[in-house]
């Protein structure tokens, strides 16, 4: 339960149909193993108690008592186990039967939630024997005890107030308007779906999209847990299908006729986060649901669900390709926007043999193509000056030229020393001064080569030298158009080599292959012209870890104590704890103290949930300070 996380499991055990006894012994044992693997919300499908498939057994006075009865113990064994459990059964009431949810915690029935809409059609008839849910909250005795029965019902951990729990019932789902949506909006985070969806071709796909979508619309966790094998095959078949859904994504899934289970943890506090972020609620709402309470001891949630280490790039197969297509189109739609908006005749950039002015130079290239218009619009200017190797310089001639664009070289050395020497600076001093003045006389170079052409200057920059403030004001920081502005590190690196692997001709994947292999560097420090004597990641850190600390800190605002615990776990297989914890100081650092260099950024295209751009996601004042951050860092590495 710390940071938000709960463990969560949808389970649906082996069953005899209108056997109330036998399917509560096989709840209780999973309710056990449950508790022995640390689940503190666990699921059960639609009408589990009894069966789905008991037709009119319903109407049978003893098949209710049982459930009733069968109820009340497997409530019971939930005593002691600091779960909250959610099982489906009939609950007759005021002379009409409802098909239900009820909910328990530690030996306590907290509500029972009836469905609001009963299919009616096809293999199904539910409304033969059932009564939709009242529109009323009201009260039901069980056990000798008053409990709320309604379907506006609220159940709110008292430990953890980002756990906020609300139950539907299979078709309410799949509805125009679904309870779920009414439940999100009241406040609830998690949502339980207690289901018996028959299993027919290609609907478990389409069961896994609307689950999906469902916890993306609400921005909940979406738990569903359906029938399985067990129930009656008379005309129709159940596969057990479970899933857990997390703001649009499938975290966890027992697939069809597969084991019956699902189980990972929920991260509550990503979605909370992503509630604070959105505007578009109706906090009145609440005001028609009872708020129920309960209790679960606090304890720290051993993580197993996956966390990727580089939480911008796309998964792995021909969604990643598509993916970047899409990043591409994005990138080159905006440039071609502007290019055309401003009559630019060339397209200019300074490229150096590195990744960042690559995509640079392959968007614009592909920009140009999308018009109609000849690389060689695109002009290409190469300024070896001090760090300059002949490996970088040689790549980023050989790159243009594969590329058919227009191409120069203009060594800035003799021009850098006269600055130097007019400013009375010392050549020898290699310090900030003597790197800037580098980037700012390229900067000079490439605007007012610009202007000559009537062309645009493309900016090469990326969102993680933004996030660290990596660049030199008023030099490489500066563009007329940044096209690589919301692309971080890792990204641009597999949007390079993507389209060395599907794009490139011999020549061209060549000269990209030996980029993707060089280190990355500013190339600012004197060399022999061999070595690269200044690598960036020396410097600042590993990207990776970097680009994961800006992900989740931009993204969902999470807590240092928080960054450092998921790190801790996404890269435990190559980074020590202590590593970490480093570059998680110098990330927070540097994100404080280099803001006021993206407060004053040029255009360039958002290409992801992540963006440092100040008109759009990242409004910060230039002057905040990083203090409490750093304090909670600071106590974490205490612990």
């Amino acid at each position: 339960m710390q940071h938000g996380f709960l463990k969560t499991a949808a389970r649906s055990p082996e069953l005899r149909v209108a056997d109330c006894t036998f399917n509560v012994d096989r709840m209780i044992e999973a309710v056990d193993q449950a508790a022995s693997d640390g689940v503190r919300l666990l699921v059960f499908p639609e009408l589990s108690v009894t069966g789905y498939s008991c037709g009119e057994l319903f109407l049978q006075r003893t098949l209710l008592e049982s459930a009733k009865r069968e109820l009340l113990r497997l409530c019971a064994a939930t005593r002691g186990k600091n779960m909250v459990v959610a099982a489906g059964l009939p609950v007759a009431m005021s002379g009409k039967l409802y098909n239900c949810a009820a909910l328990m915690c530690d030996g306590v029935l907290l509500g029972v939630v009836p469905k609001s809409y009963l299919p009616n059609d096809t293999e199904y008839y539910e409304g033969r024997y059932f009564a939709p849910a009242p529109a009323f909250l009201s009260e039901i005795e069980i056990g000798g005890e008053q409990v709320p029965f309604g379907r506006n019902i609220l159940f709110e951990c008292r430990e953890m107030p980002s756990f906020v729990l609300a139950a539907e019932i299979c078709a309410d789902l799949f509805v125009g308007l679904s309870p779920s949506e009414s439940h999100a909006l009241a406040g609830a985070t998690v949502i339980v779906n207690l289901s018996a969806s028959d299993e027919l071709v290609s609907k478990s796909e389409f069961r896994k999209n609307l689950v999906a979508i469902q916890s993306a619309k609400t921005t909940s966790a979406y738990v569903y847990c359906s029938a399985g094998p067990d129930e009656s095959t008379d005309d129709v078949v159940f596969s057990g299908h479970c899933l857990i859904a997390e703001n649009g994504s499938v975290i966890a899934e027992a697939e069809a006729f597969g084991c019956g289970l699902a189980q990972t943890e929920l991260d509550l506090e990503r979605i909370e986060a992503e509630r604070r972020r959105c505007t578009a609620q109706r906090p009145d709402i609440a005001e028609e649901y009872l708020s129920v309470e309960f209790s679960l001891k606090p304890e720290e949630t051993r993580l197993t669900r996956e966390i990727s280490p580089w939480p911008f790039l796309p998964p792995e197969g021909q969604k990643r390709a598509q993916r970047f297509e899409n990043i591409l189109s994005i990138q080159s739609a905006g440039l071609r926007k502007r290019l055309a908006h401003t009559g630019s005749k060339m397209a200019v950039i300074g490229v150096s043999g590195g990744l960042d002015s690559t995509l640079a130079l392959l968007v614009s290239v592909r920009a140009m193509r999308e018009m109609g218009r000849p690389a060689s619009d695109v002009l290409c200017i190469s300024m070896p000056c001090f760090g300059t190797t002949s490996r970088t310089k040689s790549n980023a001639q050989q790159l243009c030229e594969s590329l058919g664009v227009s191409f120069r070289t203009i060594d800035i050395a003799a021009s850098v020393r006269q600055h130097l020497e007019d400013i009375g600076h010392d050549p020898n001093q290699t310090d900030t001064a003597y790197e800037n003045a580098q980037a700012r006389e390229r900067t000079q170079i490439l605007m007012d080569i610009a202007n000559a052409e009537g062309g645009l200057v493309i900016g090469t920059g990326d969102l993680s030298e933004l996030a660290l403030g990596w660049c030199t004001y008023n030099g490489d920081h500066m563009s007329m158009y940044a096209v690589n502005c919301s692309v971080p590190k890792t990204l641009v690196r597999h949007l390079v080599r993507y389209i060395a692997d599907s794009d490139g001709s011999a020549q061209l994947q060549a000269v990209l292959y030996d980029i993707l292999d060089t280190p990355v560097s500013p190339e600012l420090l004197p060399t022999d012209g061999e070595e690269i004597v200044q690598k960036t990641e020396d410097i600042v850190g590993p990207y990776e870890l970097h680009d994961f600390f800006l992900y989740y800190f931009v993204r969902f605002g999470f807590s240092p104590e928080k960054l450092l615990r998921l790190a801790q776990y996404a890269f435990a297989d190559s980074y020590t704890p202590q590593v970490i914890q480093k570059w998680l100081g110098v990330f927070l650092r540097r994100f404080f103290s280099q803001q006021f260099k993206r407060s004053c950024v040029p255009n360039g295209p958002k290409i992801g949930s992540v963006s440092l751009s100040p008109r759009g996601d990242w409004r910060m004042p230039s002057d905040a300070v990083s203090s409490l951050w750093l304090k909670e860092l600071e106590n974490a590495q205490q612990e």
